[in-house]
C-alpha cells in the first residue's frame, strides 16, 4: 500500500482536471492505497513574501496559513499528484501558489514519484508543454523525484467535458497501477 495525495489545483470543484483527480483517486482506492485529495482552492493560502524565516526556523513559515498542512502531507505522501487546468500555456493561480509556498520544505520532499495531471480547451498537447515544464521544474528541485505518468485532458472547455474522454479512462488505470 502507497500513501497517495492529489493536489486538485482546478479552481472549479468537478472542473475538467478536478474530475481526472477523482478517477485517478478512484483507481487508487480500488487497488488498496491509502489517497487523500486536496481540492486547493478551498484552503486558505497566501503567497510566499520571500522573506525566507523558513530557512532560519528548520521549514516552519511566518506565514499562517492552510500550506503547512499541505506541507505535511506532501512529505508523507509516497506519490504526488498534482493537477492544473492551463491558463495562458502555464499552470493555473491555485498549483503555482502550492509550488511557490513549497520553499519553507522542499528539501523535505525527497524520493516521490510524480504523476501530473493538465486540461485544456485546446486539442493539441503542445498547448499542454509550457505546463507541463512548470510541473517539472517543480520536481527538478527536489531530490529523488521521479516522474511516473501524465495526463493529458485535452479539447475540454466547459465542466464535466472531459467525462467523455479517454482521458479518464487513463486517469483511472494510471491511479489502478501506482
Amino acid at each position: 500500500m502507497k500513501k497517495v495525495l492529489i493536489l486538485s489545483g482546478s479552481p472549479r470543484k468537478d472542473g475538467n482536471s478536478d474530475l481526472l483527480c477523482s478517477e485517478f483517486m478512484r483507481g487508487a482506492q480500488e487497488s488498496g492505497n491509502e489517497v487523500q485529495k486536496i481540492f486547493v482552492r478551498s484552503k486558505k493560502i497566501v503567497p510566499c513574501n520571500a522573506c525566507y524565516y523558513c530557512r532560519d526556523h528548520g521549514g516552519k513559515c511566518a506565514l499562517n496559513d492552510d500550506m503547512s498542512e499541505i506541507l505535511d502531507a506532501m512529505q508523507a505522501a509516497d506519490i504526488i499528484v498534482m493537477a492544473s487546468p492551463v491558463y495562458f500555456y502555464s499552470i493555473d493561480a491555485q498549483m503555482k501558489i502550492i509550488i511557490d509556498r513549497s520553499l519553507a520544505r522542499w528539501t523535505n520532499i525527497p524520493n516521490k514519484e510524480f504523476y501530473f495531471i493538465m486540461t485544456c480547451a485546446d486539442d493539441n498537447r503542445a498547448a499542454m508543454a509550457c505546463t507541463l515544464e512548470c510541473f517539472r521544474g517543480f520536481t527538478a528541485c527536489l531530490n529523488g523525484a521521479k516522474e511516473k505518468g501524465v495526463i493529458y485532458g485535452t479539447g475540454v472547455y466547459r465542466p464535466g467535458e472531459v467525462m467523455s474522454s479517454p482521458a479518464m479512462k487513463e486517469a483511472y488505470e494510471m491511479g489502478k497501477n501506482v
